[in-house]
């Protein structure tokens, strides 16, 4: 039996994940991030994007988080999300959607125009498309 650790995904509405785990990959400011039981203590942001948990038996689940932070301890890991999703809970269309409107926003600079909360959107929308091409690609489709 594979060693585990205890995993906590919360988001600010509402605990997403909590169960034992033998690996998450998350998308660190840095690069992506493999922990394993037994890694070093940590404390590291998180950008938009994919948190994918390797379940107790060899399980795959994929989860969409908007931004957070990511905590290690040796006995716990935990994910701290402004937003967290289920990847079955995405909405394919609605990424789309978010991103063509966001890409128009930028491109049609107006005189009220939000920069930042035109590129902020702009970028979870990618995350949430790149989630759900990593979810196609593991599942063959």
């Amino acid at each position: 039996m594979a060693m585990t650790v205890h995993c906590d995904i919360v988001s600010a509405e509402k605990e997403i994940f909590s169960g034992l785990v033998e690996m998450v990959i998350a998308t660190g400011t840095l690069g992506d991030l493999g922990v394993a039981p037994g890694h070093a203590p940590l404390l590291t942001e998180l950008r938009p994007g994919p948190i994918r948990l390797t379940t107790q038996g060899g399980a795959e689940e994929v989860f969409y988080i908007s931004g957070g932070f990511l905590e290690i301890q040796p006995s716990q890991i935990k994910v701290l999300a402004d937003t967290a999703l289920r990847a079955d809970d995405m909405d394919e269309a609605a990424a789309q959607e978010a991103k063509r409107q966001a890409e128009q926003q930028l491109s049609n600079q107006s005189g009220e125009f939000d920069y930042s909360r035109a590129a902020t959107q702009l970028a979870e929308a990618a995350a949430q498309l790149r989630t759900l091409q990593a979810i196609r690609k593991k599942l063959g489709k």
